[in-house]
């Protein structure tokens, strides 16, 4: 079945140098909690783990807004290119010289206003956890990406509810109320063998 594409910002401001057109930033942070998705009912986290063999197999654009019918920044295809990315402990750091070209020179300038403050990236994902709370929220733990798609300087952080999560916390739902109705027949048929096991000793 085709994944689906999902989109995610965080709040990491790429900068841009006073004495040249570099840009950088972080396209992603591991183990921070995303802003609450679905109403306040969904946070999600990304592992350590989930870049693990993807730079190598990916052809990775650096977009303006995701947008890419407006040109292309940056390129990134395994390993090489204008783009470069480098994964250290925090998360996935991207850099780049702003292209001379109307789009470069918007990025530039929007970065040295402070009208651009966001990153985000696109993405498909080939495994992932998820876990309900106490308080009956749901933590998704993205543990390995199936391919990045494209890493991009925003004006706003998106958050996209995509079908993805809605399915996985129905799914979640089914397996909790299984699993309870479930046990709830086991303890029923525990106690009608206990409850006849008493009725024969009389």
């Amino acid at each position: 079945m085709k994944k689906e594409k999902e989109i995610r910002g965080i709040s990491y401001r790429a900068t841009v140098s006073e004495e040249s057109r570099h840009v950088e930033g972080y396209a992603l942070l591991f183990n921070v909690d995303s802003r609450a998705m679905w109403g306040g009912d969904l946070i999600e986290r990304i592992a350590p783990t989930a870049l693990e063999g993807v730079l190598e197999k990916s052809d990775i654009l650096c977009l303006m807004n995701h947008d890419e019918r407006r040109g292309v920044l940056a390129r990134y295809r395994m390993g090489e290119g204008s783009l470069k990315l480098e994964v250290d402990e925090k998360g996935l750091k991207y850099s780049f010289d702003a292209p001379n070209t109307p789009l470069g020179d918007e990025l530039i300038e929007s970065l040295k206003r402070g009208d651009i403050s966001e990153s985000s990236f696109a993405f498909t994902v080939e495994d992932d956890n998820w876990e309900r709370k106490e308080d009956g929220s749901y933590v998704r733990t993205i543990l390995k990406f199936e391919r990045l798609y494209d890493v991009s300087p925003v004006y706003y952080p998106a958050y996209e509810d995509t079908s993805v999560a809605l399915r996985s916390i129905e799914a979640l739902k089914e397996a909790e109320t299984k699993a309870a109705t479930e046990k709830a027949e086991i303890e029923k048929r525990e106690f009608e063998e206990y409850f006849n096991n008493l009725k024969n000793r009389f």
